[in-house]
């Protein structure tokens, strides 16, 4: 049994930047109950396009004996800031203009969308976490908890680093010039009748390439060609994708949401990655993906052994980037022993 429920605050979130959003609400889903003892809380992260509905795009962690299990745990998902599923975001309505935000609204850092996350929990009068989990940009939002908040008491960090590196950066770059470039952009000011359909697919088709792998790529379409139309399969494959996402997804959601991924930088105006990462005191897994060309497992292997009580683990997989949304039985395999492993209670049901 899942609930879905969303949160007003009254007063106005500043962001890191200092500009204010009023009245900012947050989405959230939650799976399971609250022991009486408060100890038995799950905080899930999603990635870029995700949003709290964790048991569909994590599907396989989810249920009896696996990472994700609601007969036990209380597993939350808050739907992050900027997004278009919930909390305040460009779809949303300015209480102070009666209009959607569109352009208006702010750029957001990952630290925003934790310090939103945070006032969440703190309204739903939770004061400890038994684990926190992400990967991609959920990852990031993770890390960004365990700096900024003394709840946590074990994380998982999945296929992210310690800073979104220039390969990244310059890809999110390229997205977000295929939106601007589509004649309908009109400066993050266009009608829900005439939205800039065309580059938001484009965005999304870069970003597949990304996300997976040549090895992927290779097994599923090779050089096989549309009977009807003599179109690559590779081509139909991601012309499908671009528009899927165009169904469910704004363009400035998008483009904030990526300048924001750019933000993220856990050193930025604090002080060296082995000062900030070396305080953080709680277990800690870290998980790469061998065939990962976003987020190669380098990064993973550097932030494992900068934390203190840091373990690197490796999904083997042809799948790229998005083998964290794919490969649930070696990850369930990776993360149940690190659980176990931890003084924790989470896995001692």
């Amino acid at each position: 049994m899942s609930t879905k429920n969303t949160i007003t605050f009254e007063d106005p979130f500043i962001t890191e930047k200092g500009e204010p959003i009023p009245q900012p609400s947050i989405a959230y889903k939650s799976w399971g109950n609250l022991n009486k003892a408060g100890d038995n809380v799950v905080v899930v992260c999603h990635a870029l396009t995700g949003n709290a509905d964790a048991e569909e795009w994590f599907s396989g962690l989810f249920g009896p004996g696996k990472t994700l299990d609601p007969a036990h745990q209380f597993i939350i998902c808050p739907n992050v800031l900027g997004s278009c599923f919930g909390t305040t975001g460009p779809t949303s309505m300015n209480p102070e203009t009666g209009t959607p935000y569109r352009a208006n609204f702010p750029r957001i850092t990952i630290r925003d969308m934790v310090r939103l996350q945070r006032q969440l929990l703190d309204a739903l009068g939770i004061t400890s976490i038994e684990l926190l989990i992400g990967g991609s940009m959920g990852g990031m939002q993770v890390l960004e908890w365990l700096i900024m908040d003394e709840r946590p008491q074990s994380a998982v960090l999945i296929g992210m680093g310690k800073a979104h590196r220039p390969w990244a950066i310059g890809i999110s770059h390229t997205q977000r010039q295929a939106i601007f470039n589509d004649p309908n952009w009109d400066n993050g000011y266009y009608s829900e009748e005439q939205p800039p359909k065309k580059g938001l697919a484009l965005a999304r088709m870069i970003a597949m390439i990304s996300y997976r792998s040549d090895t992927d790529y290779e097994h599923k379409f090779a050089r096989l060609q549309e009977a009807d139309s003599k179109e690559f399969e590779v081509e139909s494959y991601l012309d499908y994708q671009g528009e899927k996402l165009v169904e469910r997804f704004d363009a400035v959601s998008y483009v904030r949401l990526t300048q924001a991924m750019d933000s993220h930088d856990v050193a930025r105006n604090r002080s060296s990655y082995v000062k900030v990462l070396g305080n953080i005191e709680i277990p800690v897994l870290v998980v790469g993906i061998n065939s990962d060309m976003l987020y190669p497992v380098r990064e993973q292997h550097e932030l494992a052994q900068l934390l203190p009580k840091g373990r690197y683990r490796r999904i083997r997989s042809k799948h790229g980037h998005d083998a964290f949304l794919i490969e649930f039985d070696q990850l369930n395999n990776i993360i149940k022993p690190f659980l176990v492993e931890t003084p924790t209670r989470i896995a001692h049901y």
